[in-house]
């Protein structure tokens, strides 16, 4: 390859927006020169590897801006710490196949028991499956949402929570809530129905989330909705 050539092709890469095109370029070639590469292999060869950086590239970013504690996968969680959890069950929901089915998942069980850990390996799970994901403490969203409320802004706010295929919802149930912050919540999780998953943490049982929200009648309608379609697993 000329150097011409070679100049014209990373100056293309730049402008596609494929600068490890640019950068790897020679190394590209060598490869296809050592293995005697066709013109079909060394296009797929670029491709891949060009799909794979984006890929990676894509999903840091959707890491650094999912607000995540940690980025803890289900590899770096010991299982044997929980003999009551079922790892199958876990792993099962690995294959984020309630992401696809906009369902949801429920970590119920006392705190140290690893709820929040798997709850961010399933969102970073999600995330490298290209799903958009975000993180947020109950007690942080309500305290937003109240925010943007006084400040007239609360349908603008409501979409960070609405937008991200996987909402994680944790430590509900730590702080009691009053029925206008309750109302929040449950506006959340209904405009999300069967259009978003949420994975939320718990150290209440649901027949207790009547004290968490302060109201019967408004929780009833929130568990509704959220289990409709809900994976529950129980981590004590």
């Amino acid at each position: 390859m000329s150097e011409l050539t070679a100049t014209r092709i990373c100056n293309t890469a730049v402008k596609l927006g494929l600068p490890h095109l640019a950068e790897a370029l020679n190394q590209y070639t060598q490869r296809a020169a050592e293995t005697k590469m066709g013109y079909l292999d060394f296009l797929d060869l670029v491709l891949a590897e060009e799909l794979a950086v984006c890929e990676d590239r894509r999903f840091r970013s959707g890491l650094r801006t999912s607000k995540l504690p940690h980025h803890k996968t289900l590899e770096d969680y010991d299982f044997s710490f929980q003999p009551d959890l079922d790892p199958r069950k876990v792993k099962d929901l690995a294959t984020l196949s309630f992401v696809e089915d906009k369902a949801n998942v429920a970590l119920l069980g006392p705190p140290g028991v690893g709820k929040t850990h798997i709850a961010v390996a399933l969102a970073v799970a999600a995330c490298r499956a290209s799903y958009s994901i975000y993180f947020s403490t109950l007690d942080d969203m309500v305290r937003n949402l109240k925010a943007a409320e006084a400040a007239g802004r609360l349908a603008n706010k409501l979409g960070t929570y609405l937008r991200p295929s996987v909402l994680v919802v944790d430590e509900v149930g730590y702080q009691p809530l009053e029925r206008a912050e309750a109302n929040l919540v449950f506006q959340v999780i209904s405009k999300r129905y069967e259009k978003g998953s949420i994975i939320l943490t718990s150290n209440k049982t649901f027949s207790e989330w009547g004290q968490v929200f302060g109201d019967e009648v408004l929780a009833t309608a929130i568990l509704d909705r959220l289990l409709h379609h809900c994976e529950v697993a129980p981590t004590n």
